[in-house]
């Protein structure tokens, strides 16, 4: 009995065993063929969908469809480019093939782009500069910086005219005289004179080789695209002219490739005893020369204190910068001194004075005598008190019998300044005699007893009677127009009438050179 029963639960826990495995059989037969729910047949999407929905509601959960959220203007414009450049590939694809650091260039200029296009507008507009002031000629201490050059002639010039006068001077020389001409237009018409020195070293350095070597075919050949003629010879007005002066000839040559190439060629005939002695004159001409200097004028003017004190204002030529940046500079000053208001100390202040007057590239001394007329001068700021001196020295009364009569000027500071002083080997910035200044003058040696006392020579006091009828003989309805025209108020009639007129301008020259037979 006892077996038989065991028997019996052991069939009852196999058979509860084998439910269940074919229960959970006949669950998965149920969700692979979707029959979990209520029966449809498959592929009937209008039966599943009421078969669903009449679930959902039967089940009293009804479910409420999700709202999407519009798109925003800037997302659909960010869209829209997106499928343009999308749509534009293809066609720039077939067109040519990009390279990842084009593709990366391309993208850089664009980003640098819409930084300059962002910080342009966020730029406050530009201020148009206003139209400089205009200067009444009546009220100024001078009426310009002008020149005179004796070598040339006479004229009393402004600086960029006598630059063009020397230009055209010289260049009418090379009809008479070609070699020395050419060297002083490669000294004079060339302002960059590191330029100047590379070029005379060149120059040098091929007469050299020719004078040591005829022989040599290599140094009678200057090709003219070769970097040593393009950099050192080309831009120098001259160097050409001088070459082409002492026999070199322009020539096409055909190189190794047969393609044509222009030289200048020195033939051999030009090469023998007195052309090589030419080419050694040229050498010591090269050295000695010196460019055709000016001479600052000094546009002497005597005036009464009235006139003195109306013609107050300073030229634009005085300074070294220019208008607009010297109104950029006292205007910063100004805002300096008045954000900080603080006590400066002497140090302080004279380095101020220094950096100011190193603005000014020209002065104005003017002289008062004691009878109170003024004697008026133009100078250039490093031009030594010995100068000044001479130029005072030049224009006082001589007696018979006194030769030099000593005299002596004091400064604005009280400083007492004569001829012979050690002072005079100061320039006026030294001096502090910048941009202007009025020195006072008096004999040191009376004169002998019955002798008349005078001051300025009489021509030059006839500047002064000069000035005052062309003052009374103005119109008013034209007050500048002489006064414009005369540059300064006289004073250049009289250095031109006193001037000698230089002579032939080779027979002037500092050079002293022993010329070739060859021209």
């Amino acid at each position: 009995m006892a077996g038989g029963g065991k028997k019996n639960k052991d069939d009852e826990k196999l058979g509860s065993k084998i439910q269940r495995f074919f229960k959970g059989k006949k669950n998965e037969a149920k969700i692979k063929l979707g029959m979990t729910g209520p029966g449809y047949r498959l592929g009937d999407a209008a039966a599943t969908s009421s078969t669903r929905s009449s679930s959902s509601s039967s089940s009293g959960t009804s479910r409420e469809p999700v709202k999407r959220v519009e798109t925003s203007q800037e997302a659909r414009q960010a869209g829209a480019a997106a499928l343009a450049r999308l749509g534009k590939k293809g066609s720039d694809d077939a067109a040519f093939g990009t390279s990842m650091a084009a593709i990366k260039a391309q993208a850089r200029r664009e980003l640098e782009a819409e930084k300059a296009a962002a910080a342009a507008a966020a730029a406050p507009p530009k201020e148009e500069s206003p139209p400089p002031p205009v200067q009444d000629p009546e009220r100024m201490l001078i009426s310009g910086i002008y020149f005179a050059c004796p070598m040339i002639g006479p004229e009393v010039l402004t600086k960029k005219e006598w630059d063009m006068k020397i230009r055209e001077f010289l260049y009418e020389q090379l009809e008479h005289e070609r070699s020395l001409t050419a060297v002083l237009m490669i000294h004079s018409l060339t302002k960059n004179r590191e330029k100047v020195e590379q070029c005379v070293a060149l120059l040098q350095r091929m007469f050299d080789n020719l004078i040591q070597n005829p022989d040599v075919e290599k140094y009678r050949r200057i090709k003219l695209d070769s970097n040593a003629f393009r950099d050192k010879l080309k831009d120098v007005e001259g160097a050409l002219e001088l070459l082409l002066a002492v026999g070199f000839e322009e020539q096409e040559i055909a190189n190794d490739a047969g393609v044509m190439e222009k030289y200048l060629v020195l033939p051999a005939e030009r090469l023998g005893e007195d052309d090589r002695e030419h080419l050694m004159a040229m050498c010591d001409a090269l050295s000695e020369a010196e460019p055709i200097t000016l001479q600052l004028d000094r546009g002497m003017q005597v005036m009464q204190p009235a006139e003195a004190s109306r013609r107050t204002e300073l030229p634009p030529e005085i300074y070294r910068l220019t208008p607009q940046e010297l109104k950029r500079l006292q205007q910063a000053k100004t805002e300096a001194i008045e954000r900080g208001q603080i006590l400066r100390t002497k140090a302080m202040r004279e380095k101020e004075e220094a950096r100011e007057m190193k603005t000014y590239k020209y002065a104005v001394i003017r002289v008062r005598f004691p009878n109170n007329v003024l004697l008026q001068g133009t100078f250039n700021v490093y031009e030594k008190l010995a100068e000044v001196l001479a130029f005072i020295r030049e224009q006082l009364h001589s007696w018979e019998g006194i030769d030099k009569r000593p005299f002596v000027i004091t400064t604005p500071t009280g400083e007492k300044l004569s001829e012979g002083a050690q002072e005079e080997t100061m320039n006026l910035m030294d001096l502090k005699l910048v941009p202007t200044a009025i020195l006072n003058f008096a004999w040191s040696m009376p004169l002998p007893a019955g002798a008349e006392e005078s001051y300025l020579k009489p021509e030059v006091l006839s500047l002064l009677s000069q000035l005052v009828a062309h003052l009374s003989s103005s119109s008013s309805a034209e007050p500048t127009t002489a006064t414009a025209n005369q540059k300064s108020d006289c004073g250049h009639q009289i250095c031109g009438q006193n001037r000698v007129e230089s002579a032939h301008f080779f027979e002037k020259r500092s050079i002293n050179l022993i010329e070739s037979p060859r021209k």
